[in-house]
């Protein structure tokens, strides 16, 4: 791809918090949130809803990911390191509060789909890293 290297550029381009650690680190790239961005959208689409569901939900999906890693780096964990439930409660909680009255979820909806995210995020992630098919970048 022409513009990979750009693209594969970190989201805190490098920069250093107070403590020594990155401010989100390596392994969340421009790339990976363009992605996010595009793929998302499609994906709604697909199902049936506006692309602006879409985009909620990677904006929300995105913010939550950061914040992951954001906490992550402040307790010095290393970037791409597994951390149950902080690597998958934002991700899912932050689009899914962003839904509650579009989808008209209640607080059993919410915590469901969490919980669903949550158990098959962390079965998907096992195998593929167990494979070494994908690892997270963005």
């Amino acid at each position: 791809m022409l513009l990979n290297q750009k693209l594969n550029t970190t989201v805190d381009f490098g920069f250093k918090m107070a403590d020594g650690n990155p401010v989100f680190g390596a392994s969340k790239t421009w790339r990976g949130i363009l992605a996010t961005l595009l793929i998302t959208p499609v994906v709604a689409l697909i199902f049936n809803y506006p692309v602006e569901i879409g985009i909620l939900i990677a904006l929300g999906t995105i913010s939550g990911d950061l914040f992951s890693s954001f906490v992550k780096r402040r307790l010095g964990m290393a970037p791409s390191s597994k951390a149950l439930l902080l690597d998958q409660i934002p991700e899912s909680l932050i689009p899914v509060l962003m839904m509650i009255q579009i989808f008209n979820l209640s607080l059993l909806g919410v915590l469901l789909i969490v919980f669903i995210f949550a158990v098959i995020d962390v079965i998907i992630t096992y195998f593929l890293y167990h494979w070494r098919i994908f690892i997270k970048s963005y």
